[in-house]
């Protein structure tokens, strides 16, 4: 039987069966999902699936029509670009970049995040206040004029790390996604933090790092999930605006921004040029966002209890 301290009751976990996740499952955004798992396969194996190179050219047959047109041929599934390079294989590579960047943006600023999250939220106070009036100055910056400064100033002169510019672009982009999570984890811990168990943790004298990793943490991850995924679509949104401007991924690493720009010139008579890689960025935007609804609906109990009444 469960030890009492002074009427408090350890909270159980609640154990999820077999069928109700296959039930919850059965639910899921399967064109998203599928969307999203073609861009991960072609991000993945972008070397081996691109038929042609990504950054070669042959100016006899700039500007070829996707296959479907008339003039197209089938060595050039969505037609060649203005210097004759196939958009096809540009569009599987730029999804390489993007998951990169994402993943790489995600892996520091959240962690970054997160950790500061939770000592917010736990002692609260003059740290509380410190770190979440930082939050807000980083949130009143506008983030693309940052970026632009920086790679107008530090650019070609930052280490080689992601390719340069590259990774210039992955640390600024992580020292503004951080304040995300760590202000919606600071919420999570102020709640998590009164609840039966922690203060049972407490009383039995664990220390402040194994309250935080083994009974704090745990209540956020679902929220961190879902918080994550949703964040990775706003990542490939801005790394492609700042590629549209010139100050993203340096060409001729083809970036999905950068080819929307490199065509905007020529969308009278060759719009496959912007429209492909503009169309890669949308689908993989809101497929992103419809399977973080759907998470957030399944991970979040307190929405399954009102979907269930």
């Amino acid at each position: 039987m469960a030890k009492t301290v002074q009427g408090l009751t350890p909270t159980q976990p609640r154990r999820v069966s077999v069928s109700s996740i296959l039930q919850r499952l059965k639910r899921a955004p399967l064109l998203p999902l599928f969307l999203l798992s073609l861009v991960v396969f072609a991000g993945v194996l972008a070397p081996w699936i691109s038929p042609q190179s990504p950054r070669r050219g042959d100016l006899r047959e700039r500007m070829t029509p996707p296959m479907w047109l008339e003039g197209g041929t089938s060595s050039h599934l969505l037609g060649t670009d203005h210097l004759g390079r196939d958009v096809f294989s540009r569009v599987v590579h730029g999804a390489r970049i993007s998951l990169i960047v994402a993943v790489v943006t995600l892996g520091v600023g959240g962690t970054v995040g997160v950790v500061l999250g939770l000592v917010a939220g736990w002692y609260g106070r003059w740290v509380d206040e410190v770190l979440m009036r930082l939050v807000d100055i980083f949130l009143a910056i506008p983030l693309v004029l940052v970026a632009l400064v920086m790679v107008v100033s530090v650019g070609q002169s930052f280490p080689d790390i992601l390719g340069g510019q590259t990774g210039l672009i992955v640390l600024v982009l992580a020292s503004w996604i951080w304040v995300r999570f760590a202000r919606i984890v600071r919420g999570e811990v102020l709640q998590i933090k009164t609840m039966d168990y922690v203060a049972l943790a407490r009383v039995a004298g664990a220390s402040t790092a194994r309250m935080l990793v083994v009974h704090v943490f745990p209540g956020v991850l679902n929220t961190l999930i879902v918080v994550a995924t949703l964040q990775v679509g706003w990542v490939i949104l801005v790394e492609s605006t700042l590629s549209f401007l010139g100050a993203g991924v340096p060409p001729p690493t083809p970036a999905w921004g950068s080819m929307v720009a490199d065509g905007r010139d020529y969308l009278a008579g060759a719009w496959w040029i912007s429209t492909m890689p503009g169309v890669a960025i949308m689908l993989t935007v809101v497929s992103l966002n419809l399977f973080g609804d759907w998470l957030r609906d399944t991970l979040d109990p307190r929405l399954r209890q009102l979907a269930s009444n």
